[in-house]
């Protein structure tokens, strides 16, 4: 099904699919409404879309759109108010023998390597397994002027890299993935840390996180970032919970 918005940017054209298997929440249905795959979006649009509350996955930008559920909440980290709690302290100091880079969006054989044991040994069970140097390019290595890789290094060794787009009105956290022998090291928890220093070196106010989803365990981690922000009935809205 498809169907026309005007937006103050131009007029698009989104797409709903139909109804299939929740990915977050066991026994649900859900739907995806996504942008014109033929569309080549620019930044103001992609900026002006995330604020409505769509997210980017490779080359589309998409939002669920369930009948009967609401439960995917767009969530994001305002970053001059972030509270930096003992724990994230504690984790900044177990890294901080980390190197960082911020190269280009592209495929390299050694993020590649990262990503597959990353997805063989931590998601298994999900759909991007087994992992594939075709997938990996499409959904984490596409090329664009907003799109870039943070790569993290321990002694010469790549042990992380967060997949991050630049938005006019902060970051996006794309996707993060690391080396899985290095729990100890809590590297998912570093790279958003991370992401959230460069926003405030270059004086981007928020941190986007994708979407949190109640009762769902695996994204519970998105609102331990204190204060944050949701998007409900179409108002980003400050929460705060006890850090």
């Amino acid at each position: 099904m498809s169907n026309s918005e005007g937006m103050s940017t131009q007029t698009i054209k989104l797409f709903r699919t139909s109804d299939h298997a929740c990915s977050y929440l066991a026994e649900r249905q859900s739907r995806t409404l996504f942008l014109d795959p033929d569309l080549r979006f620019e930044l103001p649009l992609y900026e002006e879309l995330t604020q409505s509350g769509f997210r980017r996955s490779g080359k589309h930008l998409y939002r669920p759109d369930c009948q009967q559920c609401n439960a995917c909440i767009p969530a994001r980290i305002p970053v001059h108010e972030f509270i930096n709690k003992r724990r994230f302290k504690r984790i900044s100091k177990a890294n901080s023998d980390i190197r960082m880079e911020i190269m280009p969006s592209k495929v390299r054989l050694e993020d590649y390597q990262l990503f597959e044991r990353y997805i063989e040994q931590r998601h298994a069970d999900g759909d991007m397994y087994p992992a594939t140097l075709a997938g990996y390019e499409d959904f984490l290595a596409v090329n664009r002027e907003f799109s870039f890789h943070i790569r993290f290094f321990v002694q010469g060794q790549l042990v992380a890299v967060a997949v991050t787009d630049r938005l006019i009105s902060g970051l996006s956290a794309i996707y993060t993935f690391f080396e899985p022998n290095l729990e100890t090291r809590s590297l998912g928890v570093f790279a958003i840390l991370s992401q959230i220093e460069l926003c405030k070196k270059w004086s981007l106010p928020f941190l986007y996180l994708g979407y949190w989803v109640p009762g769902c365990q695996k994204m519970q981690y998105k609102i331990d970032y204190q204060p944050t922000e949701l998007l409900i009935d179409g108002q980003w809205q400050c929460i705060r919970r006890d850090t």
